[in-house]
Protein backbone atom coordinates (compact mmCIF):
# COMPACT_ATOMS: atom_id res chain seq x y z
CA UNK A 1 0.00 0.00 0.00
CA UNK A 2 1.25 3.42 -0.79
CA UNK A 3 2.07 5.88 1.68
CA UNK A 4 2.28 9.00 -0.37
CA UNK A 5 0.52 11.58 0.20
CA UNK A 6 -2.20 12.87 -2.00
CA UNK A 7 -3.02 16.63 -2.81
CA UNK A 8 -6.14 18.13 -4.39
CA UNK A 9 -7.17 21.67 -5.79
CA UNK A 10 -7.01 23.15 -1.94
CA UNK A 11 -3.85 21.99 -1.30
CA UNK A 12 -2.17 24.52 -4.01
CA UNK A 13 -0.85 26.58 -0.99
CA UNK A 14 1.43 23.61 -0.19
CA UNK A 15 3.40 23.61 -2.91
CA UNK A 16 7.33 23.35 -1.58
CA UNK A 17 9.03 26.65 -2.65
CA UNK A 18 12.76 24.67 -3.64
CA UNK A 19 12.82 20.90 -4.37
CA UNK A 20 15.98 18.94 -4.04
CA UNK A 21 17.33 17.24 -7.04
CA UNK A 22 18.09 13.46 -6.79
CA UNK A 23 20.23 12.24 -9.45
CA UNK A 24 19.49 8.00 -10.50
CA UNK A 25 22.33 5.38 -10.22
CA UNK A 26 20.94 4.59 -14.12
CA UNK A 27 21.66 7.66 -16.50
CA UNK A 28 22.40 5.61 -20.05
CA UNK A 29 21.05 2.56 -21.51
CA UNK A 30 23.66 1.00 -23.81
CA UNK A 31 22.59 -1.15 -27.07
CA UNK A 32 19.20 -0.40 -26.79
CA UNK A 33 18.32 -2.40 -30.22
CA UNK A 34 21.08 -5.36 -29.06
CA UNK A 35 18.48 -6.08 -26.24
CA UNK A 36 15.31 -8.37 -26.78
CA UNK A 37 13.72 -8.88 -23.45
CA UNK A 38 10.48 -8.23 -23.93
CA UNK A 39 10.00 -10.63 -27.57
CA UNK A 40 6.24 -11.16 -26.39
CA UNK A 41 4.85 -7.89 -26.39
CA UNK A 42 6.98 -7.40 -30.38
CA UNK A 43 5.64 -10.63 -31.35
CA UNK A 44 1.71 -9.32 -30.61
CA UNK A 45 2.03 -5.87 -31.95
CA UNK A 46 3.80 -7.84 -35.01
CA UNK A 47 6.59 -5.67 -34.95
CA UNK A 48 9.97 -5.20 -33.09
CA UNK A 49 9.82 -2.87 -30.08
CA UNK A 50 12.88 -2.13 -28.39
CA UNK A 51 12.00 -0.69 -24.80
CA UNK A 52 14.71 2.61 -23.68
CA UNK A 53 15.02 1.51 -19.92
CA UNK A 54 15.73 4.56 -17.88
CA UNK A 55 13.89 6.22 -14.90
CA UNK A 56 11.90 8.74 -16.26
CA UNK A 57 8.60 8.76 -14.84
CA UNK A 58 6.75 11.19 -16.79
CA UNK A 59 8.31 10.11 -20.53
CA UNK A 60 8.81 6.24 -21.98
CA UNK A 61 10.74 5.93 -25.00
CA UNK A 62 11.01 2.75 -27.43
CA UNK A 63 12.60 2.10 -30.79
CA UNK A 64 10.19 0.40 -33.13
CA UNK A 65 10.29 -0.54 -36.49
CA UNK A 66 8.28 -2.32 -39.38
CA UNK A 67 9.40 -5.13 -41.51
CA UNK A 68 9.65 -4.79 -45.16
CA UNK A 69 6.00 -4.29 -46.38
CA UNK A 70 5.12 -4.61 -42.77
CA UNK A 71 2.54 -2.52 -40.59
CA UNK A 72 1.61 -2.90 -37.17
CA UNK A 73 -2.17 -3.88 -35.53
CA UNK A 74 -4.68 -0.77 -35.31
CA UNK A 75 -4.78 0.30 -31.46
CA UNK A 76 -5.09 3.73 -29.78
CA UNK A 77 -4.56 4.65 -25.94
CA UNK A 78 -4.82 7.34 -23.72
CA UNK A 79 -1.45 8.70 -23.96
CA UNK A 80 0.26 10.91 -26.53
CA UNK A 81 2.73 9.41 -28.91
CA UNK A 82 5.09 11.62 -30.92
CA UNK A 83 7.01 9.12 -33.71
CA UNK A 84 10.37 10.07 -35.23
CA UNK A 85 10.92 8.04 -38.53
CA UNK A 86 14.94 7.11 -38.35
CA UNK A 87 14.64 5.24 -41.28
CA UNK A 88 12.51 3.86 -44.32
CA UNK A 89 9.25 5.34 -46.10
CA UNK A 90 5.84 4.19 -45.35
CA UNK A 91 2.39 5.77 -44.00
CA UNK A 92 0.18 6.13 -40.86
CA UNK A 93 -3.25 6.10 -41.18
CA UNK A 94 -4.57 8.22 -38.04
CA UNK A 95 -8.10 8.06 -37.18
CA UNK A 96 -9.37 8.28 -41.44
CA UNK A 97 -6.05 10.94 -42.22
CA UNK A 98 -3.24 9.17 -44.23
CA UNK A 99 0.42 10.77 -43.06
CA UNK A 100 2.90 9.75 -44.88
CA UNK A 101 6.62 9.52 -43.40
CA UNK A 102 10.29 9.68 -44.64
CA UNK A 103 13.42 9.88 -42.47
CA UNK A 104 13.56 13.01 -40.21
CA UNK A 105 9.58 13.03 -39.75
CA UNK A 106 8.35 13.22 -36.86
CA UNK A 107 4.30 12.83 -36.53
CA UNK A 108 1.74 13.39 -33.42
CA UNK A 109 -0.70 10.44 -32.67
CA UNK A 110 -3.46 12.01 -30.30
CA UNK A 111 -4.92 10.80 -27.67
CA UNK A 112 -7.05 8.06 -28.08
CA UNK A 113 -7.10 8.32 -31.96
CA UNK A 114 -7.08 4.78 -33.88
CA UNK A 115 -3.92 4.38 -35.78
CA UNK A 116 -1.47 1.99 -37.48
CA UNK A 117 1.85 2.33 -38.95
CA UNK A 118 2.70 0.89 -42.72
CA UNK A 119 6.05 -0.04 -44.10
CA UNK A 120 5.87 1.17 -48.09
CA UNK A 121 9.02 -0.09 -48.60
CA UNK A 122 8.95 -3.81 -50.07
CA UNK A 123 12.35 -4.33 -49.58
CA UNK A 124 13.64 -2.17 -46.81
CA UNK A 125 12.95 -2.06 -42.67
CA UNK A 126 11.60 0.95 -41.43
CA UNK A 127 12.49 1.91 -37.66
CA UNK A 128 11.11 5.03 -35.65
CA UNK A 129 11.53 6.55 -31.94
CA UNK A 130 8.11 6.57 -30.09
CA UNK A 131 8.04 9.18 -27.15
CA UNK A 132 5.08 8.63 -25.31
CA UNK A 133 3.87 9.99 -21.92
CA UNK A 134 2.57 6.63 -20.44
CA UNK A 135 4.55 6.37 -17.33
CA UNK A 136 2.80 10.48 -16.21
CA UNK A 137 -0.27 8.92 -16.95
CA UNK A 138 0.37 5.28 -14.98
CA UNK A 139 1.97 7.11 -12.08
CA UNK A 140 -1.39 9.26 -12.32
CA UNK A 141 -3.63 6.33 -11.53
CA UNK A 142 -3.77 3.83 -14.17
CA UNK A 143 -4.40 6.36 -17.09
CA UNK A 144 -2.29 5.13 -19.37
CA UNK A 145 -4.93 2.35 -21.46
CA UNK A 146 -4.16 1.17 -24.73
CA UNK A 147 -6.64 -0.93 -26.90
CA UNK A 148 -6.11 -3.40 -30.17
CA UNK A 149 -8.61 -3.61 -32.66
CA UNK A 150 -9.45 -7.59 -32.83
Amino acid sequence: MSTQTKFHSADFDKTPPTFASTLPDRLVHRGVEKEDTRAAYSVERKHPVHFVDLPSNAVSVTVGGLAPGGRSNRHRHTYETILYVLEGRGYSMIEDRKIEWEPGDALYIPVWAWHHHVNADAEKPARYLACENAPMLQNLGRLAIREEEK
